[in-house]
């Protein structure tokens, strides 16, 4: 419990008080090693836009059914080059190409590992709601609906579901590591694993969204687990303001602060602070 109370209270962490006047940041921070103490945060009841955060919770809904009926893993589904106005600020690096088939499984690791939005929906259109709508009911969440406002979810809420996976406590084993294994691919490069070294496993998931019509409506967040060796803990920060690249910045040393203070207590960084 001492490693994130003096986190929290850190120097260096109130060194971002002062430019909450420009962006505001919400963070969750609590170790996975050991009993289970509480999470410790800033501003962890202030609710933010999840966006692609949501694709976690997607993911853990076909993973909850493929426990019951693993062949859904396996269906195949054609993509015929729809959702092609899908607009993404970090576009996906590998994109569906039309007239190819894909997998449940593939369309679930591509949602995941790229971030791909047209992955998931096609994944949701080929799969009925009512295991969704199940699965976002048992996490304790009301399904995200069309009267659903945009900001609507807290850091403390959002953490909960790497909470759940780390234990194993909603899937099964094997599908919770499946799920870790997953988000560890993650091509994003910018938010939580810019702050640790090289070598380090982040299994993790960023979301952004830009409001349009709003000069104050960017918002990026990255949530996940940092497998610090023996002593894994799991952060989560979320950020809105006016410049994606601004809040990228808050994101990563926001990280790199936590990295700092778990190591030192426990004494086991390269010092090589490169981003991956």
């Amino acid at each position: 419990m001492k490693i994130f109370r003096s986190f929290l209270t850190s120097r260096a962490l109130r060194f971002f008080i002062p430019l909450m006047l420009f962006f505001f940041l919400g963070i969750s921070m609590g170790r996975l090693w050991g009993t289970n103490e509480p999470f410790f945060g800033i501003n962890y009841e202030e609710r933010f836009a999840p966006a692609s955060l949501l694709k976690v919770p997607t993911m853990m809904a076909l993973f909850k059914e493929a426990e019951s009926n693993p062949w859904i893993l396996t269906k195949k589904v054609l993509y015929n080059g729809s959702f092609d106005t899908a607009e993404q600020n970090v576009a996906p690096s590998f994109m569906l190409e039309k007239g190819n088939q894909y997998t449940i499984d593939e369309l679930a690791f591509r949602m995941i590992a790229y971030s791909d939005n047209k992955a998931q929906s096609l994944l949701l259109e080929n799969l009925e709601n009512k295991f969704f709508d199940k699965a976002y009911m048992d996490l304790g969440l009301l399904p995200p609906g069309q009267d659903t406002p945009d900001n609507f979810m807290t850091v403390k809420e959002y953490a909960t579901f790497f909470r759940m996976l780390y234990n194993a406590s909603y899937l099964n084993r094997a599908y919770s590591e499946k799920a870790l294994d997953y988000l560890s691919k993650s091509e994003f490069r910018d938010g939580l694993i810019a702050g640790v070294p090289q070598g380090i496993t982040v299994a993790h998931k960023f979301g952004e969204r830009n409001f349009w019509n709003d000069a104050e409506g960017r918002q990026i967040h990255d949530c996940g687990i940092v497998y610090y060796p023996g002593h894994p803990y799991l952060l989560c920060v979320m950020s809105k303001g006016r410049y994606f690249q601004q809040l990228n910045d808050s994101v990563r040393e926001i990280s790199e602060l936590a990295y700092t203070e778990v190591d030192r207590q426990y004494g086991r960084a390269s010092g090589d602070y490169l981003a991956r």
